[in-house]
């Protein structure tokens, strides 16, 4: 069997955001997350504390969740979901869905390897000191593993429903990621934005390392240029090896457009995995297990450095759990 390793196992370096510190990449192949079962029948105590403790002792690399908090029908909405040709599949009104920052807390406590992650969470859901103070708590509980992977959001009635702005919503999230970051680096921070204004305040605990990676997702000319202005990483999820490399693409002229090396921002993504169910979406891992170890590889090839599985299958729980211990058995030797 092929042993597939991206071309990012080689050791890259680049200077992050300009700020004159080199950061190192990637691992010597390709790492792989989970995704929590946050939302529907298995959002329960017991599903995350189960997936979390398992994820860890099988030695996957990273725990997901993601982030909504009250949206109507989706047969009402305006906006229009971005995974899915029509908004029928999105999750009906009034299904659980923990918080992600709470779900992420909770798998903090009953584990001490895994790094955890938000894919994604979406910034301007909640006032910007609230948010920043509840990742730097995470991040000190987990004694620094935490990812915060961003998007700007897409459903502009659940904006409306928290009662939060959506109108220039990407230009409060830049200033959102420019607040976090004074936040967790200045000792009594302050600020003074176009949207946001504070200060000199006490903000403690701050991140151990003093900075939390930023994952930023979405789909955009904007995204791309948050991900060259902020990111650690770029996180696009389901998406085609194609879709993806045209928007790596994107995030590399991003980069070269402010001088920054597209080298330190690593590429990463999440998708759906589903074993011996054939799926036509080429978003969607699926089939045998010889065909999933292909269509991985395709993302390894393509430099893809970390990817997070959405887990389906039959049975419940205890369903997902054996498709974890499957994907480690059958696909993971095939590319570590």
């Amino acid at each position: 069997m092929t042993v597939l390793r991206p071309p990012s196992a080689s050791r890259r370096s680049g200077d992050r955001r300009g700020t004159g510190r080199l950061v190192e990449y990637v691992p010597e192949a390709m790492e792989f997350g989970v995704k929590l079962p946050d939302f529907g029948k298995l959002a329960t105590r017991e599903g995350v504390r189960r997936t979390s403790v398992l994820a860890e002792g099988l030695g996957y690399d990273s725990l997901w969740s993601s982030d909504h908090i009250a949206w109507p029908d989706p047969s009402t909405l305006e906006s229009r979901y971005p995974y899915a040709e029509d908004n029928s599949s999105f999750m009906a009104a009034g299904t659980p869905w923990l918080d992600c920052i709470g779900s992420l807390t909770f798998a903090a406590a009953v584990t001490e390897r895994v790094r955890l992650g938000t894919t994604v969470l979406v910034l301007g859901y909640r006032p910007v000191l609230q948010q920043a103070k509840a990742l730097a708590t995470l991040d000190h509980l987990a004694g620094g593993r935490t990812i915060l992977g961003i998007g700007v959001g897409w459903m502009r009635e659940e904006f409306e429903a928290l009662g939060r702005p959506w109108d220039e919503r990407g230009r409060r999230a830049d200033e959102m990621l420019e607040i976090f970051e004074t936040l967790w680096r200045e000792e009594l921070p302050s600020f003074d934005g176009p949207f946001t204004r504070f200060g000199p305040v006490g903000f403690a605990p701050k991140p151990p390392s003093g900075h939390i990676p930023v994952w930023v997702g979405g789909h955009s000319e904007a995204a791309f240029r948050r991900t060259a202005r902020f990111g650690d990483a770029f996180h696009s999820p389901r998406m085609t090896p194609e879709a993806l490399a045209a928007e790596r693409d994107g995030v590399r002229r991003a980069c070269e457009a402010i001088g920054r090396d597209p080298a330190a921002v690593e590429l990463t993504t999440a998708i759906s995995l589903l074993f011996d169910s054939s799926s036509p979406r080429r978003d969607v891992l699926s089939g045998s297990t010889e065909r999933i170890i292909e269509q991985v590889g395709a993302f390894a090839e393509l430099g893809v450095s970390h990817l997070t599985l959405f887990l389906f299958a039959r049975g419940g729980l205890e369903g997902r759990l054996d498709v974890m211990r499957r994907f480690v058995a059958e696909v993971m030797p095939a590319l570590r």
